[in-house]
C-alpha cells in the first residue's frame, strides 16, 4: 500500500485519569456525534484496552445520517455507540446548528491507520466482513504497515446463521482486542450492537469499505481530493451507478433535515 493506509502524525495524548465519562455531543437528527479530537478517541481507545473494558465505535457521515432519520431502529442502536464525527456534510450540519465544525474529521479510512500506529503496544486486530479474499488482502497490508499488530481475518461479510454461530464461537475463544466490522450501514452497528459484547472483543468498530481500500480493490481519491474533503466526488466518479442516490438526492436531502432540525428545533 501507499500513503492510502501511511500512518497520520498524531501526536500523543496525555493518557492521566480518565476525564471522558461527561462526554461533550451534537445532536444531529436525532443521533449524538462526539466532540472530541483525534488525539483524544485515540486515547479512549487505548484505555479501553489497557482497562479491559468495552466500547463500540461508529462513524457517522451525511449518508448514514440519512439512514438513521428513516430507520428508528439504526437510530436507537447509535445510542449503545461512541459516535464520531465523518465527512464534510456533519461538520456543514454542526455549523448550520451550532456554530463550529467538530475538532476533527474522523473518518475511518484514515482513523483506523491513524489508529494503529498511534498505539505503541501490539494488539490483536480481528477483520470481519467484506467480500471473500479482501480482509485476508487487507491483513497482509495492514501486517506490513503495522508488523507490531497482530492482524486475523475472522469471516467474510457473507455467511448464514450457523456460520454466524461460529464466528460468535471463534470470537469468544480468542477475543481481539479491536474488531473491525466491514458490513457497510446500517447493517454493521445493527450487526455489532446485537452480537457483540465484552466477550468477543474490547473495541468493536464498524468501518464500511476500509477493507476494499486498504486491500488496494477499490483507489482513494488523489491527495489533494481528501485535502479538500472532496473524495465523495471521487467516489461518485468512479461508481455512479450505485452511489448517485446516495450523493445526488441524498447530500440535499439531509441538508433540507437540518435545515428543518435548525427551524422546527426538532432533531427527528
Amino acid at each position: 500500500m501507499t500513503e492510502n493506509i501511511g500512518a497520520l502524525d498524531v501526536p500523543a495524548p496525555h493518557l492521566g485519569p480518565d476525564k471522558t465519562s461527561v462526554r461533550e455531543v451534537r445532536d444531529i437528527l436525532g443521533v449524538n456525534i462526539r466532540v472530541a479530537s483525534r488525539a483524544d478517541v485515540f486515547a479512549d481507545i487505548e484505555r479501553t484496552i489497557m482497562n479491559g473494558e468495552h466500547q463500540k465505535y461508529a462513524f457517522f457521515n451525511a449518508h448514514g445520517a440519512n439512514i438513521s432519520f428513516k430507520n428508528e431502529e439504526y437510530c436507537s442502536v447509535l445510542k449503545g455507540f461512541s459516535v464520531l464525527s465523518d465527512g464534510i456534510g456533519i461538520d456543514i450540519a454542526s455549523r448550520m446548528l451550532y456554530g463550529p465544525k467538530f475538532p476533527d474529521n474522523l473518518n475511518g479510512t484514515d482513523f483506523i491507520p491513524g489508529l494503529l500506529g498511534f498505539l505503541k503496544d501490539g494488539v490483536h486486530v480481528g477483520l470481519l466482513g467484506a467480500q471473500e479474499g479482501v480482509a485476508k488482502e487487507a491483513a497482509a497490508n495492514f501486517s506490513k504497515r503495522f508488523p507490531h499488530h497482530r492482524f486475523s481475518v475472522v469471516s467474510d461479510g457473507y455467511f448464514d446463521d450457523a456460520k454466524q454461530k461460529r464466528i460468535l464461537t471463534k470470537l469468544k475463544k480468542n477475543p481481539p482486542d479491536i474488531l473491525m466490522v466491514a458490513f457497510g450501514n446500517p447493517r454493521q452497528e445493527m450487526w455489532i450492537a446485537e452480537y457483540c459484547t465484552e466477550e468477543h472483543a474490547k473495541v468493536a468498530i464498524g468501518v464500511g469499505a476500509l477493507f476494499d481500500f486498504v486491500a488496494s480493490r477499490v483507489p482513494r481519491a488523489p491527495k489533494l481530493m481528501r485535502q479538500l474533503r472532496f473524495e465523495w466526488l471521487y467516489r461518485l466518479w468512479l461508481e455512479p451507478n450505485r452511489l448517485w442516490r446516495r450523493y445526488v438526492l441524498g447530500n440535499p436531502a439531509f441538508l433540507l433535515r437540518v435545515l428543518r432540525q435548525k427551524f422546527s428545533g426538532k432533531s427527528r
